[in-house]
Order: C-alpha cells, then structure tokens, then sequence
C-alpha cells in the first residue's frame, strides 16, 4: 500500500477509534501529540481523509454535533485500513535519515494503540546492522572527503543502532514481570 507519511499519520489516528477531522488536524498539529514528530497542516489532514476513503481504507461512520460550527462528519479506518496499517507499523525504514521522522511516527502509532514496539524494533535492527557493516568498509577503504562522510554516516548508524539497543532494553524492562529474565 503506498501512502504518503501524512497519509499513514492521519490513517493511524482514524484507526484508534471514530473521530473527526478537527480531532485528527489538533493530534497532528505542531504541537499536537503526533504532531511534534509528525505534523500535517489543516488542508492536507482532509485531503488525506478523503485519499483514505477513496482508497476504502477509511470511511464515514457518523457525525458529531459541534459548539462552534456545523456537523463534524466521524470517520474511521476500515478493516483494510486497519491490516494496512499493522503491516506498515512492522515494517523498519530503510534509509537512517528517516529514524527521526517515519520511524518515530510509527513508535508514536503504535504506543498510542498499546501495541508492542518489539517487531518494529527486531526488523529495524536487521535492517541496520549491514549498514553499519557497510560504512566501516567505506571508512577502512577512503580517502579524504569520501572517507570524512563515511565517517560521519557510521556514527549516525552506529547511534541508532545504541537507539534501537536500548529502547529494546527499556521496554522490555517496562512490561516483563519482576525477575523475569532479560532477553537481549
């Protein structure tokens, strides 16, 4: 399923329970819940509505009286919403440049549906380890410049690798009963 990131945010949201666009352009503003990580302007959270439902993975499931203006129309993902969204929620991101964006989106959605991160966070491990493996060959074999990047990119992999490390260490110590065995 190929969705924009905003598309997958607003998707996310949709699928936590009914809501209206007004709810979902608040979660998504700046300084909204998923917003600090991922934020949508107004215009494009109800473009993106209207992709999800066109795409039959959201639709309309009533409406909602408002305060201050007219109807406020209550949308939710349907149940192909709702596979897609699993399926994307587990998948790692490929590049390191999108730890700090899609890769922490999707560890909002899934702390936001109290779902476990440990899937996300095994394939996003995998997805890591050779590109650290990579960079230290890069950085063994260059020169100059070349090698200057090389080195740049391999602290970047490196760190998100501790990342990934330690988050997998904190949670696990977050929901394992006490004295229960630490699996690393």
């Amino acid at each position: 399923m190929t969705l924009s990131p905003g598309e997958w945010a607003v998707l996310g949201l949709v699928a936590e329970r009914p809501c209206h666009g007004f709810a979902v352009r608040k979660a998504l503003g700046p300084s909204g819940e998923v917003g600090r990580v991922w934020s949508l302007p107004g215009p494009l959270v109800y473009r993106a509505l209207g992709t999800l439902q066109a795409k039959g993975l959201a639709e309309v499931v009533g409406s909602e009286r408002s305060q201050v203006g007219p109807q406020r129309t209550l949308v939710t993902a349907t149940q192909a919403g709702r596979d897609a969204l699993v399926t994307w929620l587990s998948e790692p991101v490929d590049h390191l440049r999108d730890f700090r964006s899609l890769f922490m989106l999707k560890l909002a959605l899934l702390d936001r549906a109290g779902e476990e991160p440990r899937t996300l966070l095994e394939a996003q491990k995998a997805r890591v380890a050779p590109i650290v493996a990579s960079l230290e060959q890069q950085v063994t074999a260059g020169a100059g410049f070349d090698r200057t990047l090389a080195m740049w990119r391999l602290e970047s992999a490196r760190a998100a690798q501790r990342f990934l490390d330690e988050l997998a260490i904190s949670h696990y110590e977050a929901v394992a009963p006490a004295g229960a065995p630490r699996i690393d």
